[in-house]
């Protein structure tokens, strides 16, 4: 069966010294979870060479590469044979195939790994830029800007590529432990669960869903939001939790200014248990400081108090113009601000407290005895999966 080839780059990687292979093995696995088990992946210095049947689309590799972390960047790439002849006609064919244009600038990129190849990288920049005057005669040379570039790798092979795509970076998902992520239908999470799995943590996603306060509709758009960022996640389970009974037992016993901290802790006790017999050893929220009421330094404390486990935020440090700007690059701030809102924002209180005394706040939650509405919500959430391409499957 016909196949094409890819060359993947790695990033940070490649500086793990000693742990360099468990790295390397973890995101060629995550690389076979998209695309396949056909997918072979050979190991050079610095490199992987992806080897995928014809059949499988640009499309659908290049979604897969440039949402797995641990990759910089990528190329379709042709290999030539080790002469210098198999080389300049490879090119040709390449840059016919794919056609830089009829005007702007170009620049060779030559890099020669195998020092016994006859040329050096210089000299063969030079005779490929003669190539590409030959088919491309009103292209100019810029070798710090330039519009096109014709990239060529000598090293056990040839291998020549155009302009790479950009990748994500990080680690690959997995080399970091496990963790759950608050879920909303808001901005945050979304750009949360990113950062946290760039970092190589596993996300599963837990939602509390309070119909009919919150809708059928919102419990779509969180999904939705699982979709767009499974691919990051390498898949990833959404736990929907029915919390309604829970809700209205805060809304009628807490303190009005505490509802939402009293519904934080209580997401907090769920994720735990969730947490727990999963075997995921963190929570992950898109909380940023100071954000709204109930991210304070006193109200994230007393958060934190509600678990043993431990409590990243990865956002804590952005501004909100910065977490939308990453939104929309992921792809999720359009399905975020869709009017469908989640069950914090509707039993908010007017006048949240701010600033909690974090030991009467423990006492306050105590009081309330929720345990029972936990036990009940977590047997009765559904579960749905999403694999490591956004797809939707029955588990």
């Amino acid at each position: 069966m016909a196949s094409k080839l890819y060359l993947i780059k790695e990033g940070e990687i490649s500086l793990k010294g000693g742990n360099r292979a468990l790295f390397e093995k973890r995101l060629r696995h995550n690389i076979k979870d998209k695309l396949g088990k056909d997918a072979n992946i050979e190991k050079q210095k610095g490199r992987l060479y992806l080897r995928i049947s014809e059949e499988v689309s640009d499309e659908r590799v290049s979604k897969a590469l440039s949402t797995t972390f641990g990759i910089t960047g990528f190329a379709r790439s042709y290999q030539a044979g080790k002469s210098v002849e198999e080389i300049l006609e490879k090119a040709r064919q390449v840059l016919k195939e794919h056609s830089f244009g009829s005007t702007g600038t170009f620049k060779i990129d030559a890099r020669r790994e195998d020092k016994s190849f006859e040329l050096s990288s210089y000299e063969l920049s030079i005779k490929l830029a003669e190539v590409v005057h030959e088919l491309f005669p009103s292209l100019s040379v810029d070798l710090k800007d330039p519009d096109y570039t014709l990239h060529i790798e000598v090293r056990k092979d040839v291998y020549i590529y155009l302009d790479s795509e950009k990748g994500p970076g990080g680690l690959p998902v997995q080399s970091a432990g496990r963790g759950m992520l608050l879920l909303s239908g808001g901005i945050d999470s979304p750009v949360a669960a990113i950062r946290a799995a760039k970092r190589g943590m596993k996300l599963d996603c837990i939602y509390f869903h309070a119909y009919p306060y919150t809708s059928d509709e919102a419990l779509e758009k969180v999904k939705s939001l699982a979709s767009i960022i499974a691919p990051y996640l390498g898949g990833t389970r959404l736990y929907v939790v029915p919390f309604t009974d829970g809700q209205l037992r805060i809304k009628k016993l807490a303190y009005q200014d505490e509802t939402t901290l009293m519904f934080r802790a209580s997401m907090v006790k769920t994720a735990e248990r969730i947490a727990r017999e999963k075997r995921a050893s963190a929570i992950v929220t898109g909380e940023a400081l100071s954000q709204v009421a109930s991210q304070t330094l006193e109200a994230m404390s007393f958060t934190d108090s509600m678990t043993d486990l431990l409590v990243l935020r990865p956002l804590v440090g952005m501004d909100k113009e910065e977490i939308i700007k990453t939104a929309k690059e992921i792809g999720t701030y359009e399905t975020s601000i869709l009017p469908y809102e989640d069950c914090c924002v509707i039993f908010s209180p007017k006048h949240p407290v701010t600033h909690p005394d974090k030991q009467e706040s423990r006492k306050h939650y105590m009081a309330l005895e929720m345990d029972e509405e936990i036990d009940k919500a977590i047997r009765n959430m559904e579960v749905f999966y999403f694999n490591p391409m956004g797809e939707e499957e029955r588990l």
